[in-house]
């Protein structure tokens, strides 16, 4: 016992502490690479939080400048409403249009910042004015002079009857019991087609050029329309094709069920629509309401002098918002609205001859 004792007493001291003395240098280490980690955590927090404030003061500034475009476009708006009134009550109605136009312009171009309600407000005023206008222009159309008629002379005995003469296009009318569509003027459409059914429709540049056409009660039709009207409205419709060149402002499409429409315009609107597709050059966003099962892809027709048709309407066939469209009956932000699609690229028409 005594020898083993004096082994352990004659063992040094710092061997005794040897262990301890091995893991000391690791405690530095380990201390500066905490101290490395916890400035890399603020640091990154921090950065954070100043990214977080600079999107905050992005978005405030954005919200800012949306304000005063938003003020800048009611009072422009106002003015040249205005302006456009002022004429159709006691002015040209050359200038008139001209106006028209460039208010119908303006209300375009300022989609993108306006909220869905002031749109919907220009949409109105615009689709009025183009009633106005129209209900004008057939007041000061020349009313027909009285004239005494040639009596029909009877063929002469043996002689072959004369041919009839061809049918001539139908001129819409509204039909009983169903009231003019939103922005439609109250008397007799200039032109157009009406309760056809299962037929080949056309009509040419000549025709069309800057009048207003309606198309109304058609059903299984095929309707071609080459050339620049000034506005569209088809209602009533069930399951027709419409091919229609460039349309310098709008096309209402109210009513209609199983259509394929191929539209190119300003301003597109479509109410109580269901089950149809549409291919549409539009330049404003388009705009839907009360409408189920409705799809869109670009605008596809051509024909021979659609280019002219296009310079002639004033439409930017660069700018295309075929595929933003606004449902007035879907408000939610964060979901896209279940009443319309895209058409799949692979299930596309591309010719309509």
């Amino acid at each position: 016992m005594e020898a083993a004792g004096e082994t352990a007493a004659a063992v040094p001291a710092e061997e005794l502490r040897a262990p301890a003395a091995f893991v000391a240098p690791l405690q530095p280490e380990v201390a500066a690479a905490t101290a490395m980690v916890l400035p890399e955590r603020l640091q990154r927090r921090e950065a954070e939080r100043q990214q977080g404030v600079e999107r905050q003061r992005q978005k405030k500034e954005a919200q800012v400048v949306k304000e005063e475009q938003s003020e800048f476009f009611v009072a422009a708006f106002a003015r040249e409403r205005e302006a456009v009134e002022a004429l159709l009550a006691a002015g040209p109605l050359e200038e008139a249009a001209a106006r028209l136009q460039g208010l119908q312009k303006l209300l375009t171009e300022s989609v993108r910042f306006l909220a869905p309600y002031e749109v919907r407000q220009g949409q109105e005023a615009v689709a009025r004015l183009q009633g106005d206008l129209a209900a004008r222009r057939q007041q000061l159309q020349p009313k027909k002079k009285f004239a005494f008629r040639a009596l029909k002379k009877e063929a002469a005995p043996g002689s072959e009857p004369r041919p009839p003469k061809p049918a001539q296009p139908a001129v819409a009318a509204p039909a009983p019991g169903y009231g003019p569509a939103e922005g439609e003027p109250g008397g007799p459409p200039l032109c157009g087609f009406s309760g056809a059914e299962d037929e080949e429709l056309e009509l040419g540049p000549a025709e069309l050029l800057q009048r207003d056409v309606v198309l109304s009660e058609l059903r299984g039709c095929r309707v071609r329309l080459r050339g620049n009207a000034n506005t569209l409205r088809v209602r009533d419709c069930r399951g027709c094709t419409v091919l229609c060149g460039p349309v310098s402002t709008s096309v209402l499409v109210d009513g209609c069920s199983d259509c394929l429409l191929v539209l190119a315009c300003q301003q597109l609107r479509t109410h109580r629509t269901r089950d149809s597709r549409f291919y549409v050059q539009v330049t404003s966003r388009a705009v839907i309401e009360g409408c189920t099962k409705v799809s869109f892809a670009p605008y596809t027709w051509s024909y021979p002098g659609i280019e002219r048709d296009f310079e002639s309407s004033g439409l930017d066939r660069n700018r295309n918002n075929w595929n933003l469209v606004d449902d007035f009956d879907w408000l939610a932000t964060d979901k896209p609205s279940p009443n319309w699609s895209l058409i799949p690229e692979q299930e596309r028409i591309s010719c309509w001859d």
